[in-house]
């Protein structure tokens, strides 16, 4: 019986690398279908594996990228903008360390960066419908992400004006995305301005209810928030079109919390663990996202701050596998039941 959530699948960002067969896209893909992944989530902010520009302007070349996808046994989930969603909007405190996600050129040059990444988002789009992809996942970018602790006390307006700037750029993107019948999950993630439920509120709010603005829901990213995680399912399935498959640990203690001491990954109260070694209620999550009717890809994304990548990714597979569920058409109790008779409901109720 098939399962209703598509998968497993692999985010191939954090698996790029110079040396074979982590190299090319016929190399990765071969090697993540050897060890069971039925689906890939390709970066288009790494040459290596795939050339956004060329796939915007080229049908060939995306029905070479689809093939190479299919000879190898998986099929392309979504296309990932992170990088360059993250450009659309970057408060002047981390252009130093954001400029690293642009081209030379842009460096030093908000604007030409800025508009770099525009032009990078919408080609994407175009590049998902050549694919004959609906869903594509990114950032929002942050404004207000260095205010987020209200000390000292922030201006009246400040966060007003952040969201309303976030919709002045964000939305005739969206439009564009909406154009060529692709969507945008945005990855609720510290770091940007839309980083738990409330603020992703406040965004679709300032972008008009936005039906192309969509979650990738990422439950890790919650547990270092120490936000609950299944609780949001319930409250924004409805606007869930992606997920990434990521586990995370919170171990807090009389030296650190939620902000964890400026400390490297490894001895933060808040870290990313592989799957299956952190404290998410995966069973959980599958249970709600089926229940609600998700039906796309469960992906995994690999960040762990003490196991290997090839581990991660070995176990990753498997362990997603044994989480879809295969959707009942039965109720558990029908042996019990009966066809409706009229006759008998009236008379158990006394009518």
């Amino acid at each position: 019986m098939p399962t209703q959530i598509k998968g497993p699948a692999l985010f191939l960002a954090q698996f790029a690398g110079d040396a074979a067969p982590f190299n090319t896209l016929e190399g990765i893909t071969k090697w993540a279908a050897g060890l069971g992944y039925k689906g890939v989530q390709i970066p288009t902010f790494d040459g290596r594996l795939f050339d956004l520009a060329k796939a915007a302007e080229s049908q060939t070349y995306c029905d070479e990228v689809a093939g190479i996808c299919a000879d190898a046994g998986v099929q392309i989930t979504e296309l990932s903008t992170h990088l360059q969603g993250q450009l659309v909007a970057v408060n002047p405190a981390y252009d130093i360390a954001f400029d690293a996600f642009a081209p030379a050129d842009c460096h030093g040059n908000p604007a030409k960066r800025q508009a770099w990444a525009v032009d990078q988002m919408k080609k994407a789009a175009v590049a998902s419908q050549r694919l004959g992809l609906t869903t594509s996942v990114s950032f929002t970018g942050s404004l207000a992400f260095p205010y987020i602790y209200p000390w000292p006390q922030r201006p009246a307006g400040l966060i007003e004006e952040t969201f309303a700037e976030l919709a002045r750029r964000w939305v005739p993107i969206l439009n564009h995305y909406t154009d060529h019948g692709v969507s945008i999950g945005y990855e609720i993630h510290p770091g940007e301005d839309v980083f738990d439920g409330a603020t992703f509120e406040m965004f679709v709010d300032a972008c008009k209810g936005h039906p192309a603005a969509m979650i990738n829901y990422d439950p890790s990213h919650f547990v270092l928030q120490q936000l609950d995680y299944l609780a949001f399912i319930d409250l924004y399935h409805d606007r869930i079109n992606a997920f990434h498959v990521k586990d995370a640990e919170f171990n807090p203690t009389g030296r650190q919390g939620v902000y964890s001491g400026y400390q490297p990954w490894v001895n933060r109260a808040g870290r990313f663990r592989s799957l299956g070694d952190g404290q998410v209620d995966f069973a959980g999550i599958f249970s709600k996202l089926t229940q609600y009717g998700y039906d796309s890809w469960a992906v995994l994304e690999w960040e762990c701050c003490i196991k290997s990548p090839e581990q991660g990714a070995a176990e990753g597979a498997p362990f997603i596998d044994a989480h879809l569920i295969e959707v009942t058409g039965k109720a558990f109790d029908d042996f019990a039941g009966g066809e409706r008779d009229e006759a008998a409901i009236k008379r158990m109720l006394g009518l």
